[in-house]
């Protein structure tokens, strides 16, 4: 599990879960079920216009990972964008809108058939 610890506007990363009163109402957990390894994910507020920076910083996410998504309970927007880059192309996929309030994982997929990415909410 990835033990390194990133800020994007008050949004942590962490191996380990925070004190209950330290979570904020939009932490989340990731999946990466794509079947490739992921290189860089963004979070940003819907109403911004910049990605900011990459939250798992030099390491990458592998294929099945799971990564827990914190953010200071000091941040109310709900609303969410999510960028995520593969290594094997550099290629980008975007999502915007997720209400975080209301969402506790986002499982990330790609079929190969329909060459699609997708994700699934919970």
């Amino acid at each position: 599990m990835r033990s390194a610890l990133a800020f994007l506007f008050g949004l942590t990363v962490l191996g380990s879960a925070p004190s209950a009163q330290a979570q904020g109402k939009q932490d989340f957990t990731l999946v990466n079920a794509t079947g490739y390894v992921i290189s860089a994910v963004y979070v940003s507020p819907s109403n911004q216009d910049s990605w900011e920076e990459d939250i798992l910083g030099k390491d990458t996410m592998d294929d099945q990972e799971t990564l827990p998504i914190r953010f200071s309970r000091a941040d109310k927007s709900c609303k969410w964008d999510l960028k995520v880059t593969y290594e094997d192309d550099n290629s980008s996929v975007v999502w915007r809108g997720f209400d975080l309030c209301q969402i506790s994982k986002i499982t990330i997929k790609y079929n190969r058939r329909s060459d699609t990415t997708s994700a699934l909410t919970e």
